[in-house]
This record gives C-alpha cells, structure tokens and sequence, in this order.
C-alpha cells in the first residue's frame, strides 16, 4: 500500500466545521492563564490558532507528524513554534499547563496508555483536553468498508487491516485517568453539517477517513473508487428540502484536570 500524504488544502475546505468542536474543546478548559500550551497534532493550524488567541504566541507550541500540515501552519502563524514529531513516542521535555489534541488520537491505536502518559508531563494544575471523530458506525465510514470490499479492488482489503478500531467506551476513559487526575470529564456531542451535496460529503473525509483506503488500491483505479463510494453516499445522505445532505458527525470529548 501506497502512503497518502495528507493534503492541508484539502482538510481545510471545510475549516469552519473542523474547528467548531474545536473551539467547543477549548471552551471547557478552566485554565485562564498559561504559560506551556501544547497543540497535538496541530495539522494547519486552524486550532493553534484558537490556542494563540487565548494565550499568548509566546505561550504556544504547534506539533504534528506531516509536512505540508506544517508548512500550513507556520504560513498561518509565523511566530508560532512548530515542531514536527511522532505523538506516539513524544512526550514534552518540561511539565505543560495544557496539552490539547483536537482529532488526532484516533489515529493512534492504544491511545488510552499514551493519555495517561501524557497526564505525567502536566503541571499541578494542568489540563489534557482532547477531541475525536466517534463515527465509525455511520454511513459515510460504513460505505468505505462497503467500497473496499465490492470492486477489482477487493483483495486489497480481504484481510480486514484498514477496518477503524472503535474507540474506547467511555467508561474507559474516566477509569483509565480518574485516578491520575482531580477531575475527569467525557462526552459526547454529534454535529449535523449541511452539505452542499454527496460530493461534498466525499470531499469532506477524503481529508481524513477516507485517505488510508484511496492508498489501498492502485492509483489508476482511485477515480473508480472515489465515484463508486460517491454512488453509495448518494444512497445513503437523501437530500433534504433545499437539497443540501445532512451529515451527522460524532465526535468524544475527553477534558482531565491533574491535582
């Protein structure tokens, strides 16, 4: 399989409705002042920005794993720190006043054992504050699995590898940094974006979920699978009204205070 980079300019078509939970996020962070702020995988920049806002340019360091998000990133904010690093392994060299991940931890498989990790690198006082997609049981993530597997391109994906582990309960969150923390909140918020149509929809995850799936099959019969996955959007989203698709986006949210 082939890597796909990630692509900021396609992330960013839909900027505005990325950084809604973003700024949701942030909103339920006590932290008035701060003096370390820390945006895991900070992608181009879109929530840095919201952490600059609050806090300081001089408080404020970007981190992400990909170059061209980066490169967004810095052209965003020119005198904000970047550093590119894999959130897996990294872990702050100093204790942080916040630590703040919007839509990453996903990606990362055992992410529970990395949170609690990252509870360690705070200061007294300090607040881990994350967000991530939890859709997997939703049309536009079922329908890649149904693509994957009905076309010239199945045997790419007979063995089950690209299937998105779901994300721990919530329940597991709380018992895993309860007892690393003074309080711990979790919760659910489900977004409805109006899209302009199923294209549109198709556009959105290509940004994301859908790009490990376009690096599976053979780049001469990406197009095939783009439009083969668009059919099924089609079906899936039936226009409303003013034939806008309505799409329901599940997100978790995960906000620790350490003691």
């Amino acid at each position: 399989m082939t890597e796909l980079p990630w692509s900021a300019q396609t992330y960013l078509k839909f900027e505005d409705e990325r950084t809604r939970p973003a700024r949701d996020l942030l909103a339920r962070v006590a932290l008035d002042r701060a003096s370390r702020v820390i945006d895991l995988g900070c992608g181009p920049g879109n929530s840095t920005a919201l952490l600059v806002e609050r806090y300081g340019i001089e408080a404020v360091q970007g981190l992400d794993s990909d170059d061209d998000m980066l490169a967004k990133a810095r052209a965003r904010l020119p005198g904000t720190s970047f550093l590119k690093a894999d959130l897996a392994r990294w872990r702050p060299a100093e204790p942080v006043d916040l630590l703040y991940a919007n839509a990453v931890f996903q990606w990362l498989p055992g992410h529970l054992d990395i949170l609690a990790s990252l509870m360690e690198s705070l200061k007294p006082g300090g607040v881990l504050a994350v967000q991530m997609p939890d859709n997997h049981r939703e049309p536009s993530h079922r329908a890649m699995e149904e693509t994957g597997a009905d076309g010239p391109w199945a045997q790419a994906f007979a063995d089950g590898h690209l299937r998105r582990i779901p994300l721990p309960a919530p329940a597991d969150y709380l018992q895993r940094l309860q007892g690393l923390s003074a309080t711990v909140d979790v919760w659910h918020t489900v977004y409805y974006h109006p899209m302009a149509n199923a294209q549109a929809i198709v556009d959105w995850v290509e940004g994301t979920g859908l790009r490990p799936y376009l690096a599976a099959v053979a780049p001469e019969e990406r197009d095939a699978f783009r439009a083969a996955y668009l059919k099924r959007i089609d079906a899936a989203y039936p226009p409303m009204a003013d034939g806008r698709r309505l799409l329901a986006f599940r997100r978790l949210f995960v906000v620790a205070a350490k003691g």
